[in-house]
């Protein structure tokens, strides 16, 4: 019997050490944490996104916000947060229909939206917007008092092909262009299932959007003809060159010599006869020979728009002996420098 009792008394202090242990480690687990919740957001990178081709880019990032409950704090079953995530115009300035990413003083246009549909019903905003954009909500609702819920949404980014034309580079490299939301996104959250985001507190959190706008070109050809005729009379013709690249980019029009492998001495062929005829090419009527700058021959430059510039070949076959009639014709090679 008094064994019985003795073991009774351990079991009770146990217990009791139990208890105080328990008690301890509530106070201070509820004094280390307080309920709060925190946004974070990934950047939002379109890659490396061309102007000549007329579509548009999309990319996508993740908005992901976390609350934490302390017991004591909030209801033991089922505790509830309202969030509101709000998110302004951003670095780029406006009124945020579109946003801007920038590389200097220059823009290109973009938008962030919390659906693929890319619709302005969807554009991502925030409570006190004024043109209707509207914030992130949600309500995220935990397990117990103690603990904490995450939860993840997809946001996505879309720079529409409207917005590309006259985006240019900058000293003919590609270039990046970048908006940041360091002080234009904030998370709002209250506890409570009946409580707005509004009632509660504010805190911000920070991402950046970029895209690399590639320095580019395109060039089109097109057959200089001079007709039929005798070459005891001069004869001239003129045909386009189309040239498209990006804004700002500095480029260079040569030409090879042709067959005769001297831009300031080009022949056309009879292929039946082996006889040739001298031809000029400049790049104004009645200018230098335009070539690759040997020989006192010239090279064009220009600078690109965005879009299609055409250059004019001027032909010219001055007068000379004419050689047996036939078909004379000469390949030449146009190379485009950028």
């Amino acid at each position: 019997m008094k064994k019985t009792t003795t073991m009774h008394a351990r079991l009770l202090r146990s217990l009791r050490l139990l208890l105080a242990a328990l008690a301890l480690l509530l106070l201070t687990t509820a004094g280390a944490r307080a309920n709060t919740c925190t946004a974070t957001m990934t950047d939002v990178d379109f890659g490396v996104i061309s102007p000549l081709a007329s579509t548009e880019h999309t990319a996508r990032g993740t908005l992901t916000v976390n609350c934490n409950w302390s017991l004591g704090q909030s209801p033991l079953l089922l505790p509830a947060a309202n969030v509101c995530v709000n998110l302004g115009a951003g670095s780029g300035g406006g009124t945020g229909d579109p946003r801007y990413m920038n590389n200097g003083g220059r823009s290109l246009a973009f938008n962030l939206y919390g659906s693929p549909s890319y619709t302005a019903a969807w554009l991502w905003g925030s409570n006190t917007s004024t043109i209707g954009a509207k914030p992130i909500t949600g309500t995220l609702i935990g397990l117990l008092g103690l603990g904490g819920v995450t939860q993840s949404v997809t946001i996505y980014g879309r720079i529409p092909a409207s917005a590309l034309a006259g985006v240019g580079t900058s000293g003919n490299v590609n270039t990046l262009y970048t908006a940041s939301f360091a002080g234009h996104g904030t998370l709002q959250y209250a506890f409570g299932a009946d409580k707005p985001c509004t009632t509660g507190t504010t805190v911000a959190f920070s991402f950046q959007t970029r895209a690399t706008v590639t320095n580019n070109c395109l060039i089109g050809t097109s057959n200089l003809v001079f007709g039929t005729g005798s070459p005891l009379t001069e004869r001239r013709t003129s045909a386009p060159l189309s040239v498209t690249c990006t804004a700002n980019t500095s480029y260079q029009i040569s030409m090879n010599g042709g067959a005769s492998g001297n831009p300031a001495a080009r022949t056309m062929r009879n292929s039946a006869t082996g006889e040739t005829m001298g031809y000029r090419i400049s790049s104004t009527a009645g200018g230098p020979a335009w070539g690759d700058g040997s020989g006192g021959t010239t090279v064009y430059t220009g600078a690109g728009s965005g879009a299609t510039q055409s250059v004019m070949m001027h032909g010219t076959v001055p007068r000379q002996r004419a050689p047996t009639p036939g078909d004379y014709r000469d390949t030449v090679t146009v190379r485009l420098t950028f």
